[in-house]
């Protein structure tokens, strides 16, 4: 009943056995392999678009060298003051950037508004060189609340963030998730909608590790190969990546196994909410459950074995006051989670 994290969970039978037939024999290393040529190209039929994209083995390391390609030092990216960004990534996109600060915008919807992003863009002083300048707007996709963006939102942010000179990139690491949810077309989530680089995650979806950074737009990957290599993200054996994300992506094999996992999340999210003392923080949109309980039935499932984690109180929205003995709790399925186990998540609730 483990409902902590989606990389918590194993590698695809499928994504493994390509692992295995990529491990025999010789091959040019660096990237410079059939592989991950196959995989560039596999990218870009996926968008529909050219494209240039690059390898990495972690979520931190795409988001944040994405990030490096958009900011200089005395620049600022906006991101949601809940996103995982700046929440979860310690400093590394300060580390990256080579001191781009991080601004938050609250909101109580739980996603970035055009409002929201106007408003604060005319807060920032214009006082060269004494303000920060910004020069990027980071969006989750899932956001941390486990929320969609629509291709439309995400249309209406970009237009607002390009008026003002800025470029968009997109957290993509439950990517998957938020494509399967909303049935559109990955171009129509990203290229479409004016996203310039999008930190491509499969690593939550199946994959051991792997994780892609997609540029639509070419001109800014200009002198990334080097940002790669500085990091210490240019992996010698890097047919390994494009094994991983050749199976991922073929036949759609991506979408099918993060439709798994959202699908697991409306089923557990149904069982919680059939529990008089659970109340549904957010809509469930792909595979994460944010609900607000008891701290003592909390305390009773994870001695039953539940796997699931408490949240940050300031994640809920503000029409959700937290009672004096509840807490919020994040439970999160995965393209493995099992009928098995949501029965038995069930049976221990019931009991």
């Amino acid at each position: 009943m483990n409902f902590g994290s989606d990389n918590q969970s194993g590698v695809s039978p499928r994504i493994l056995d390509a692992l295995v037939a990529a491990s025999s024999g010789t091959a040019a290393p660096y990237g410079n392999d059939t592989w991950t040529q196959q995989a560039e190209q596999a990218i870009a039929r996926v968008f529909d678009h050219d494209v240039k994209a690059f390898f990495v083995a972690t979520g931190t390391a795409a988001n944040c060298l994405a990030l490096s390609a958009l900011a200089q030092p005395w620049n600022a990216i906006l991101c949601h003051a809940q996103a995982h960004l700046i929440s979860d990534e310690s400093t590394a996109p300060e580390f990256f950037t080579g001191g781009a600060r991080l601004l938050p915008i609250a909101t109580d919807s739980g996603k970035i508004t055009p409002a929201a992003l106007r408003a604060t863009l005319k807060r920032l002083p214009d006082a060269r060189p004494h303000s920060v300048k910004p020069s990027a707007l980071s969006l989750a996709q899932a956001t941390e609340n486990g929320l969609v963006y629509t291709p439309a939102e995400l249309k209406a942010l970009s237009e607002v963030a390009h008026e003002h000179g800025l470029h968009v990139h997109m957290d993509g690491a439950r990517f998957a998730n938020a494509v399967a949810a909303l049935g559109c077309t990955p171009a129509e989530m990203t290229v479409h909608a004016g996203i310039d680089v999008l930190s491509f995650g499969a690593s939550k979806d199946g994959a051991l590790a792997a994780e892609a950074v997609v540029f639509f737009t070419p001109a800014l990957a200009e002198g990334f190969d080097y940002r790669r290599k500085r990091a210490g993200q240019l992996v010698s054996k890097g047919r390994l990546f494009g094994a991983q994300f050749n199976a991922w992506l073929q036949d759609d094999h991506w979408l099918e196994l993060a439709g798994q996992a959202n699908h697991a999340a409306q089923v557990l999210a149904a069982t919680l909410q059939a529990h008089a003392d659970i109340r549904l923080a957010w809509p469930v949109q792909a595979n994460e459950v944010f609900v607000v309980m008891p701290k003592a039935l909390l305390e009773r499932l994870l001695a039953a074995g539940v796997q699931c984690y408490d949240w940050y109180p300031d994640s809920l929205p503000a029409s959700m006051p937290l009672g004096a003995d509840e807490v919020p709790v994040r439970f999160v399925t995965a393209w493995s989670s099992s009928d098995q186990q949501l029965d038995a998540f069930a049976a221990v609730l019931g009991r």
